[in-house]
């Protein structure tokens, strides 16, 4: 939608396709019992500054409300809080030199420039080799598995470092407590603008379009796409932002090099669980999880960011899980996972009632977050393919954060200035 909005506005015809029946992708919005708010849950950082920028732009920057924020962690059963340097010290699963070192690897992550380099180290020798031993397998490894499963054994240690600068920017006050927000009404309030916004520069809008085939004339720099539904429209440009397994499976006409770069990049995706609860489940926005035995990722308690107001009262939990895509879990029926989900909660916390559980919704995406390999930026093949006019961006292209709004927003910006710079004046682009 960025890319779209942003070509538009330097004078091109865009024509926006959309798989779905409706825009946002990872961030859409949806129905949770009485109550709309984000499928996935998402933040504005102070940091922010894309994300930001677009929403001051959409004049939506008096909208965002922003509150200090704690975190806690669940590790040996218990559930410990961790917000504050006090907290830290305190930290009893730790003893305090394992926690110096700890302090002193996120430190030293939040100011490291040269991301590169650290994508030619795994991501496990580096925190074995910052944080120690004992630190590495009561804390990062936990955590590791429980986002990228085992993929954190290929992993550079890129990825933990684009995570901590992230959230570290978080924390860029003078009392280092940890602030973020949200747009009042979520992202649907965020994608009505956005809808209006691309109106405004008449970006042709195509829903429930999915792509099954695109290819090109040869010697012309026409593009054809193939719907599924059996229709076909061509192009100037076409620019192809789908997970790039899917946009090697329905682009024929690349180069097998090209085929296998696109094919090679993993994928990790998530089924979240969305609970409208009548009370809280703890104080704390993100509890990070180190027990393996829990069914989940982390618990977000959105309510204790978001006002509960926009809740009806209620309190938003999100409980994801990380998977590969072609896990089984993603088959399990929405029945059978609030059952280990709610189990777990139970274990969890001990107020917990899951009587106070008036909707549990499930979501499930299988491509979400690309997995930064050793050396990714150098396996990943190019924006512009072989095949003149098409271009793909997608959020494997995000090289130095982590896969977030405002980095998408990135990409795409500086896509549309790359795709500007191409030689020839295309009189009609698509994105798909």
């Amino acid at each position: 939608m960025t890319l779209g909005l942003r070509l538009a506005q330097r004078g091109q015809h865009v024509t926006l396709f959309e798989a779905e029946d409706h825009l946002g992708g990872l961030a859409d919005s949806t129905g949770i019992g009485d109550v709309v708010w984000d499928r996935y849950y998402h933040v504005v950082l102070p940091s922010d500054a894309r994300l930001r920028a677009l929403l001051e732009e959409f004049g939506l920057s008096d909208e965002i409300d922003w509150k200090e924020t704690k975190s806690g962690f669940y590790t040996d059963g218990r559930l410990l809080s961790m917000s504050n340097l006090l907290e830290f010290l305190r930290f009893p699963p730790l003893r305090l030199w394992d926690k110096l070192r700890l302090g002193a690897t996120i430190f030293y992550a939040s100011k490291v420039k040269n991301w590169r380099r650290l994508e030619r180290i795994s991501v496990a020798d580096w925190l074995r080799r910052w944080s120690g031993p004992r630190t590495f397998e009561k804390i990062w490894l936990p955590l590791l598995r429980a986002k990228l499963g085992e993929h954190y054994r290929t992993a550079s240690a890129a990825f933990i470092w684009a995570t901590i600068a992230r959230m570290y920017a978080a924390r860029r006050t003078g009392a280092k407590k940890e602030t973020f927000g949200y747009v009042r009404g979520g992202y649907a309030r965020i994608l009505e603008r956005f809808q209006q916004a691309l109106d405004e520069k008449q970006v042709d809008v195509q829903l429930s379009c999915r792509a099954g085939r695109i290819e090109s004339d040869p010697g012309r720099d026409r593009v054809h796409v193939d719907f599924e539904n059996g229709t076909r429209q061509t192009f100037d440009r076409v620019v192809v932002t789908i997970p790039s397994s899917d946009a090697a499976r329905i682009c024929p006409g690349l180069s097998a090099a090209e085929r296998a770069g696109l094919e090679q990049i993993q994928y990790l995706g998530i089924v979240c669980a969305a609970l409208l609860m009548k009370r809280p489940l703890a104080d704390y926005y993100v509890t990070n999880i180190t027990e393996s035995w829990v069914p989940f990722t982390a618990v977000i308690e959105m309510s204790a960011l978001v006002d509960h107001r926009h809740f009806g009262g209620n309190s938003l939990i999100y409980l994801p899980k990380y998977l590969s895509p072609d896990d089984r879990f993603f088959e399990r029926a929405d029945a059978e996972i609030r059952e280990e989900f709610v189990a777990a909660l139970e274990k969890m916390y001990p107020r917990f009632r899951r009587e106070d559980v008036s909707c549990f919704r499930v979501s499930r995406t299988r491509y979400v977050l690309p997995v930064p390999s050793l050396n990714y930026s150098e396996k990943l093949p190019p924006m512009a393919t072989s095949i003149p006019g098409l271009f793909i961006v997608n959020s494997a292209r995000i090289l130095n954060g982590t896969l977030n709004v405002n980095e998408t927003i990135q990409l795409a910006e500086q896509a549309a200035g790359q795709l500007l710079a191409v030689p020839g004046h295309p009189s009609a682009m698509s994105a798909i």
